[in-house]
């Protein structure tokens, strides 16, 4: 699940994939509304509430449990391309900085999703201990994603249903 990329480098890399069974309209306007995000993001504590997150360089900030401890993370919009692919880069207080990656693809009437984080270890805990807690926190988004998009396919009137 993860991989050092780059000559020379020690950027730690981190990827999980999954093909949902929902369009690719309904599944990226869910994944990207900063209101849904408390439903499927694991040990997500709040959202701060003047978080905004539609387009370049737009900021929320998070309070995540991660590696024991509420932390903060301040995630700054990158790039944007509807319906195809979201970037962010995320700071936290004793952490190192990482840039993230969703990846969007229409397959029929499902959609290919890929998340990915990317980040350059300053310690040997945080290639250790880090990288475990990313890869367990990406496996976990992904499977509760899959979990709510079935539960959401048996409530009619979801505002997500674009069919």
């Amino acid at each position: 699940m993860s991989e050092a990329s780059g000559v020379g480098t020690a950027v730690v890399r981190v990827a999980a994939s999954k093909r949902f069974a929902v369009t690719l309209e309904r599944g990226y306007d869910y994944i990207t509304d900063l209101g849904r995000w408390q439903e499927y993001w694991p040990n997500l504590i709040r959202v701060a509430p003047d978080s905004r997150w539609s387009q370049v360089g737009d900021v929320a900030t998070v309070t995540l449990t991660l590696l024991g401890r509420a932390t903060e993370l301040e995630l700054t919009l990158s790039r944007i391309e509807p319906y195809r692919l979201v970037e962010y880069t995320s700071v936290q207080r004793g952490l190192p900085a990482a840039k993230h990656e969703r990846h969007f693809a229409e397959a029929g009437a499902s959609f290919d999703y890929q998340v990915v984080v990317a980040f350059e270890p300053r310690t040997a805990f945080d290639r250790l201990f880090v990288t475990r807690a990313v890869e367990r926190m990406t496996r976990q988004t992904v499977r509760n994603l899959e979990r709510r998009f079935a539960e959401l396919a048996v409530n009619e009137g979801d505002p997500y249903d674009h069919a």
